[in-house]
């Protein structure tokens, strides 16, 4: 079994036991990718609109108990939905996210729309954008800066900010569909 098709049968796996009201199973992952630290998102749509989605910033325990822990918190600890229940799960697609180390952003022309994902830090405020969602919106470079801005609650512009910190990094993106 592939990397990508273990990843995302462990979150369908672990979903499928603790939406039922059991115990995250005890899940022997093979890939020894599994092992490393990494930031890691579990993204869940329902019929192609956003039902949840939470992850790791950066690898803070093992991808195999990071994987687990991250499915469980989008499905019911993301505070933008109510919790997802079993029933729903049918009509659910998994989209799980490894990222790439961040590094600093000197100038907005090192940023590629599809390649890259992005992190604000300004103050205590900060928003996360996978690289995937500027494709998915159709943004260009200056929408998808807008939007890291917004998304850390920030006004447009803030990136530009000499207390903003921007980040970049790349992910390896599987999906069920």
């Amino acid at each position: 079994m592939s990397f990508a098709k273990e990843a995302l049968s462990a979150v369908r796996t672990t979903l499928e036991a603790v939406l039922k009201g059991h115990q995250q199973p005890s899940i022997k992952f093979v890939d020894p990718r599994f092992k490393e630290l990494c930031g890691i998102f579990v993204t869940l749509k329902k019929h192609g609109e956003l039902r949840g989605c939470i992850g790791f910033v950066k690898g803070i325990e093992p991808l195999n108990k990071a994987i687990q822990e991250m499915a469980v918190a989008a499905a019911t600890h993301d505070p933008r939905f109510s919790p997802v229940v079993f029933e729903e799960l049918e009509n659910i697609k998994i989209e799980v996210s490894v990222l790439s180390p961040m590094t600093e952003v000197k100038n907005t022309d090192e940023i590629k729309i599809g390649r890259d994902g992005l992190m604000i830090i300004c103050g205590h405020r900060s928003g996360l954008l996978l690289p995937q969602v500027p494709v998915e919106w159709g943004w260009n470079l200056d929408e998808f800066l807008d939007n890291i801005c917004l998304k850390a609650g920030l006004p447009k512009g803030s990136h530009l900010l000499p207390e903003s910190r921007l980040l970049k990094f790349s992910a390896d993106i599987f999906s069920e569909e």
